[in-house]
Order: structure tokens, then C-alpha cells, then sequence
């Protein structure tokens, strides 16, 4: 049974990101005193006396304004709240009621009996009075908090698993597959990631940047649940100027760390940029597997399996890794192709723990060894012995040498070629590990 859903809802810099963070473990939210820092739903699993559930961190909800941007983060915290089996709301005891307050527990009031309402910033729980004036908000007694310090939030999340609905013991789905989107600015993550999910999960914008966090969006798909990352855009680090961004930035970069398959979404109409290339590369680097996703191919006129061609051949010459890698040509718009993507994670998730058997790893080494030997130095013999496959995710070989410092990067990568027209491992890097031979005693 799927584990239960609570939603962190309110105005913006009352903390309602420290107290996801407080909860959740860790600072998987960005904390930042400037409001509206939150923009989107932010999932992350969370435990409390022996229950599980989703916590969900949203953007602050602004009220009387009719900016696009702002709307829309209002309609994210409205369907966080009608998704959610429990809500925190969460209200600032050192300026008081405001009129945003007072708008979000309108509504909340239809479902008070699923509401904890948590009064933040009560340095002193036990001794802190100003809470008190919350219970105007209509929604049962305040729960004095110091997100910040923790004070108070165990008697907070006793109150709030009393709420949840009763589920059976959840235990983590051994199948799931971590899914980073990842990118420039403005490519279309966000909206690539909402035409997979079916719904409107991460906010889109047309400004770049709109996504600042990685949201974790979990989707069941043919039996295995992929669990997609959608990410803040990456760009230069010399650009990274604004301190959010800057931590953005890091959240992208740790997602690409635990995720075990990487969408590099680029932009057709702008190509591959150098950027591009290094995203990929350091994706390629940390071993999970890569698929690159063209968007925005309904905006190019000539499109016929020729141009595809010419532009990725183009970045196969400058980056020739890039070679084992499936590229898909799709429109986040219309949705044409897009759930080749799907499908390709899944097959990309299978090769990268796929096994080779040791008498095949051996006979194919054999084959490439006789088609091309080593480089070779006068009186100084180096022979690869046998090899076999220690490691999957990536996949990683160990080959025995007589001499294994002897073998340059060239012919290693000569190897990692032939291993990979022999067994395709597609969208997978390949690693090869080279190992003296130990002697005998």
C-alpha cells in the first residue's frame, strides 16, 4: 500500500523548508531567508514512531497578486494540499497573523481534522505564549516549533501520525530506478518530466530557472518505479553568481550522484552546447547511465533522420564517449517520442547491473587481443592473461597483466570499445580495471 502523504504549506520564509529539513534529515531543501526560494513540490521520505510517509515541502503562498509566477506556486501548494492525507501549516509566531495565514487556513478549514497547525520560531516552547494568538486560524490548538533548534518537533509529529491514514508496512521498492533530468536553463526539463508524469508536477515557467531544488516525483511504470529528479538548470560555474543558484547547483549536482540513470535534456534549436558536453561527462565519470533527450524537435522545419544524423554525428566527433549513448529526439509540447524515454531508462537501468559470463569476457579479450596487442617495448613483454567481471553499475572489469602500469589509456580504451560492440551495454559506461598478476608463495 502506498505510504501516506503530508504536506508542509504556508506563506513564504516561516520555515517551512527548515522544518522539511528538520523532519526529512539533512538539508535536502534550499534554506534561504529571501522568500519565495521554494517554487515547487519537494517530495522526501520521512519516518516517525515506526510510520512512513511522504513529506512534501512547498512554495510560499503570496496573497492578493496576480504575477504569473506567483499563481502558479499557488496552484502547486492548492494540489499539494488536495494530494496530501495530512498538511502542517506553518505560521510565524514572531511577526503574527498575517493575511496569508488567514487565506491558506480558509482553506485548510474544510479538512481541519487533517490539519497540525505549527507555530514556528517559539524559541522556548515550553515558556512562549505569542502562539496562542493562532488559534483565531480555526484550526484547533497551535503546536509551538523551533524548526531551526528542533524544540517541539517530536510532540509536532506525534500529533501528526495520530492523522495519518492506517497503511501496512512499506518496504522499499528493491526495483526502483533514480532518475536525474538534467540540463541547461530552459531546455524543458520541468515540462519533459510533467508530459511523463501525466500531471502538472514541477512548476513551469518561461523564465529560466524556474526550478531551484530537485524534486523527487515518483512513477510506476511496467512493473518498476522510476523516481524522477527533476533539477535547477546547470550552467557555468563562473555564471553562478546569485547564491541560490549557486546552490542549486549543488542539488543538481548531488542528484546526478545517487541517480542511477541521467536524461541530458538539450535544446534542438540551440544544439549541443560545451556545457552540455560537460554535464555528460561528468555524468559519465560517476558511472550511471546517460540518455540524451533532443527537445523541442517540432520547432526544427527540416526534420527527417538526415538532419538527426548530421547533428549527432557532430557531437559524436567531439566526444567520441558519447558513442554508446542513445540520443531521442522528442517535443515536451506535443509528446511525440516521449515515452521512448520510458522505455529507454528501463532498458539503460537493465544493462547498467547486466553480468558477463567469465568464458565470454575471456574469449572476447582473447579476440581483441589478437586483432591488436598491446604496445610492445624492446625486452620489456606486456601480456593480458585473462580477465573477468567483478563489479555491475556500472559494469567494471578486472583484466590480469603480466606489466599493467605498461598499458596506456589508448589501448585501455580500445578494450572498453571492443567490450562494447561485443555486448552493447548502451547508454553505460564501461570501466576496465588492470591488475598484476600475483605470484606464487
Amino acid at each position: 500500500m502506498t505510504r501516506a502523504t503530508v504536506a508542509i504549506v504556508g506563506r513564504p520564509n516561516v520555515g517551512k523548508s527548515t522544518l522539511f529539513n528538520r523532519i526529512v534529515g539533512g538539508r535536502r531543501a534550499i534554506v534561504h531567508d529571501r522568500p519565495g526560494v521554494t517554487r515547487d513540490r519537494h517530495f522526501g521520505r520521512a519516518s516517525w514512531a515506526g510510520r512512513d510517509f511522504w513529506l512534501v515541502d512547498t512554495g510560499g503562498w503570496v496573497a492578493g497578486t496576480d504575477d504569473a509566477l506567483v499563481s502558479a506556486i499557488r496552484e502547486q501548494v492548492e494540489t499539494a494540499i488536495q494530494a496530501a492525507d495530512a498538511v502542517i501549516l506553518v505560521v510565524d509566531t514572531q511577526e503574527g497573523v498575517h493575511p496569508a495565514d488567514l487565506e491558506v487556513a480558509e482553506i485548510l478549514r474544510r479538512r481541519s481534522d487533517q490539519v497540525v497547525l505549527a507555530a514556528n520560531k517559539a524559541d522556548e516552547p515550553a515558556t512562549d505564549v505569542a502562539y496562542h494568538q493562532f488559534c483565531e486560524l480555526g484550526l484547533g490548538d497551535p503546536c509551538p516549533v523551533s524548526a531551526a533548534s528542533g524544540k517541539g518537533t517530536g510532540d509536532l509529529l506525534d500529533r501528526l501520525v495520530d492523522l495519518l491514514p492506517a497503511t501496512e508496512a512499506e518496504t522499499r521498492d528493491p526495483d526502483q530506478v533514480d532518475v536525474a533530468v538534467v540540463g541547461r536553463p530552459n531546455v524543458g526539463k520541468s515540462s519533459i518530466v510533467n508530459r511523463l508524469l501525466g500531471e502538472e508536477r514541477t512548476v513551469v515557467a518561461p523564465e529560466a530557472g524556474t526550478t531551484r531544488d530537485a524534486v523527487d516525483s515518483p512513477l510506476r511504470y511496467h512493473s518498476t518505479t522510476l523516481n524522477f529528479i527533476d533539477t535547477a538548470g546547470l550552467r557555468k560555474r563562473t555564471k553562478v553568481e546569485d547564491e541560490v543558484e549557486f546552490y542549486s547547483t549543488l542539488r543538481t549536482e548531488r542528484a546526478v550522484e545517487r541517480a542511477d540513470v541521467c536524461v541530458l535534456v538539450v535544446d534542438a534549436a540551440d544544439g549541443f552546447h560545451a556545457q552540455n558536453l560537460k554535464i555528460a561527462a561528468s555524468i559519465w565519470e560517476r558511472g550511471a547511465g546517460l540518455i540524451i533527450a533532443v527537445n523541442k524537435w517540432d520547432l526544427i522545419h527540416e526534420k527527417d533522420t538526415t538532419t538527426a544524423k548530421r547533428g549527432q554525428d557532430e557531437v559524436l566527433e567531439r566526444a567520441p564517449f558519447l558513442r554508446g549513448v542513445p540520443f531521442v529526439y522528442v517535443s515536451a509540447l506535443t509528446g511525440q517520442r516521449t515515452r521512448k524515454i520510458l522505455d529507454l531508462i528501463l532498458e539503460v537501468a537493465a544493462v547498467r547491473q547486466e553480468r558477463i559470463q567469465t568464458v565470454e569476457v575471456n574469449r572476447v579479450l582473447q579476440a581483441l587481443v589478437q586483432r591488436q596487442q598491446p604496445p610492445q617495448q624492446a625486452g620489456q613483454e606486456v601480456k593480458l592473461l585473462y580477465g573477468s567481471q567483478i563489479g555491475t553499475a556500472p559494469p567494471t572489469f578486472a583484466i590480469v597483466a603480466n606489466r599493467p602500469e605498461a598499458v596506456p589509456e589508448s589501448y585501455q580504451r580500445f578494450l572498453v570499445n571492443g567490450f562494447r560492440q561485443a555486448w552493447g551495454f548502451a547508454g553505460v559506461p564501461i570501466r576496465v580495471r588492470l591488475r598484476k598478476k600475483r605470484g606464487r608463495r
